[in-house]
């Protein structure tokens, strides 16, 4: 989000909400959202020539490197339509397209009447645009279907235009087509816009009613909070209340964003801005929370938004134990601008103290990462991706399980996991690989639809845990990079899971500990006894490494014994002096195997416990020390 800049002249606020249309653009990722964004912030002339450059409304270092939208960024475009010649006011918000971030869109949407759906003449629908056009009929927005990169040569705009029809219930001439690095078609894509998405509704005179859809933390002013006025009207010095908590503020500037923030006299219906109160404790504007007057206070608040469900749990520890403090402070002001992260605290005998943190998704859980250390310069670990389980037990209590430290001893019932309905739209060709890869991660099939001759749409339900580790991968080497998926929560089901511990010298180590399929604990216990054999330094005495299921060893290494040659000092003499020296080497390590320690050194921890990806960075972050 921009820093707040006070150097802009206050500007009237547009009160008649006919001249006002609220939009989002939505697509799959990589179909050219931020371009036609950029585009149409070039014609309607908010940003002057000289200072645009390209995805001018991705704000985050991260995500220009990556080419991807994490946050969605809201704008305010003056247009003068070519239809009827009268001015308008765009509130356009640029949202994410990858599936991880799909709680930023579904809060766009609450906040529009319409949605632009982009879909790329070259790649043709695919999993995320049906995802995010099923997210925007549920919020009955007006859906205005568009093409986009006419221009490349193998763009296929017939063809497509047909798939998107029927898939909308329009006609394919309906379908506009765009350019968004040329400029082609933009303008009068504009102008449907003005002509097809309705003008806000509300009550000019009823309490005052705004929905939060966003916040960001800055550093001099505090919390900013972004808003759209639904009823009322908001003012400079106005009291104002948040619904849920019921504080009260006065607040001290309100604006709107243009692309840079431009201080207003106030928001009126329908309007998109923002709002500085000058409080500085994140936890006092709450997305999805309701902004009213303090005198004049609504009594019903807004729907709000649905809270997000975290799919993927990880651990993230400070290297340095005394940055805990400062890694709590950092999630708190993060937390304020990506609303769909949820943690708490979380110690553990190999890290110490630090955070179990709960993602939408790997990429999710990447991008919080490298923000927590890119923002605050913070040097993180992170244990393997895992997810909740719900363990009954013999007596019948149930249990919610999302750490295997926390896995119950004694008689199981049941475990259930949580299964997700998945998507994969792929060229017909690619189907027996793809069914190969869903039957092996346990999937059962629910359905396959031809969307047109070479494009395919097969559903799966599947273990969340099956995908939130290397599924996506594995998909898209098989299929040469053409498939794309989505996937959604749909329950629990019964599987067949077991525990694996770990155990060193007869001990089990809770940290190693894992649940998987009972098909694949030989896997895991195999892959892991072989990892710590080769990360646990040798001893004076033999160390075994064990993995068990209960009371049961399924696989088992051996760290050999640091051996001290005592015949050194014999040259010659009679054998049974050697046998006697050998007997007392073999009473004393006898001795101290059984009331000797085996201790694990951090490093070894951190090896075995983060994912492959953390020990590629560290070594490349070695490669750069040296």
């Amino acid at each position: 989000m921009p820093a707040i800049s006070l150097a802009k002249a206050p500007q009237p606020s547009l009160t008649n909400p006919e001249q006002i249309r609220n939009f989002c653009i939505i697509a799959h990722i990589d179909h050219g959202k931020s371009t036609l964004a950029d585009r149409m912030l070039g014609i309607t002339e908010v940003v002057e020539l000289r200072n645009m450059r390209a995805q001018y409304l991705d704000r985050m270092d991260i995500e220009r490197e990556r080419g991807i939208t994490i946050k969605s960024q809201a704008v305010r475009l003056p247009w003068r339509s070519g239809l009827d010649d009268q001015e308008y006011i765009l509130n356009m918000i640029d949202t994410p397209g990858h599936v991880d971030f799909t709680y930023e869109v579904s809060r766009s949407l609450a906040a529009c009447e319409g949605a632009v759906l982009l879909v790329d003449c070259a790649q043709g629908i695919e999993a995320q645009t049906l995802a995010n056009l099923y997210l925007a009929m549920e919020n009955n927005l007006t859906i205005i279907p568009v093409l986009n990169k006419i221009d490349l040569p193998a763009a296929q705009p017939e063809k497509f235009a047909e798939e998107l029809a029927k898939l909308i219930g329009c006609e394919p001439e309906d379908c506009l087509r765009v350019s968004g690095k040329t400029g082609a078609g933009v303008t009068e894509l504009l102008d449907q816009i003005v002509k097809q998405i309705p003008a806000p509704v509300g009550d000019a005179s009823a309490a005052t009613r705004a929905l939060i859809f966003d916040s960001v933390y800055d550093t001099y002013r505090g919390v900013v909070t972004y808003v759209r006025v639904i009823d009322g009207h908001l003012s400079t010095r106005d009291q104002i209340q948040m619904f849920s908590t019921g504080v009260r503020h006065e607040m001290l500037e309100v604006g709107v964003i243009s692309p840079e923030p431009v201080v207003s006299k106030g928001l009126g219906v329908g309007e998109v801005g923002y709002v500085i109160t000058g409080v500085k404790d994140v936890r006092q504007s709450r997305v999805g929370d309701t902004i009213t007057t303090y005198n004049n206070p609504a009594k019903v608040a807004l729907a709000g938004y649905k809270d997000p469900r975290p799919m993927v749990f990880s651990g993230l520890f400070p290297i340095d134990g005394a940055d805990f403090p400062l890694l709590r402070e950092a999630l708190d002001k993060l937390q304020l601008n990506d609303a769909a992260l949820v943690y708490e605290p979380e110690s553990s005998a190999a890290l110490g103290f630090g955070f179990r943190c709960g993602f939408l998704g790997l990429l999710h859980m990447e991008i919080v990462r490298e923000r927590l250390e890119r923002e605050s310069n913070l040097t993180l670990i992170s244990t393997a991706p895992n997810v909740v389980y719900t363990v009954t037990t013999g007596d019948g209590a149930i249990l919610t399980v999302t750490n295997p430290s926390e896995y119950p001893e004694g008689k199981i019932e049941k475990v259930e996991e949580p299964i997700v309905r998945a998507t994969v739209l792929a060229p017909s060709e690619f189907i027996g690989t793809i069914m190969d890869l869903c039957q092996e991660r346990r999937g059962l099939l629910l359905g396959m639809d031809y969307l047109s001759e070479d494009r395919v749409e097969i559903r799966y339900t599947l273990p969340l845990a099956e995908i939130v580790f290397d599924f996506f991968d594995q998909l898209k080497s098989r299929t040469r990079g053409y498939a794309s998926l989505d996937y959604e929560p749909i329950g629990e089901a019964e599987g067949d899971l077991v525990k694996v511990d770990i155990l060193l010298q007869g001990e089990k180590v809770d940290a190693f500990s894992a649940i998987v399929h009972k098909e694949k604990a030989y896997t895991y216990g195999t892959m892991m006894t072989g990892k710590l054999r080769e990360l646990i330094p040798r001893q004076q005495f033999e160390i075994p490494i064990q993995a068990a299921i209960g009371g049961r060893i399924i696989a088992r290494e051996s760290i050999r014994a640091i051996r001290k040659d005592v015949l050194a000092k014999c040259y010659g003499g009679d054998i049974s002096r050697k046998r006697k020296l050998l007997e007392k080497q073999k009473e004393g390590k006898k001795r101290m195997k059984m009331v000797g320690r085996v201790e694990v050194p951090q490093e070894a921890f951190v090896a075995a416990l983060t994912t492959d990806a953390d020990i590629d960075k560290a070594k490349a972050k070695a490669k750069e020390r040296e």
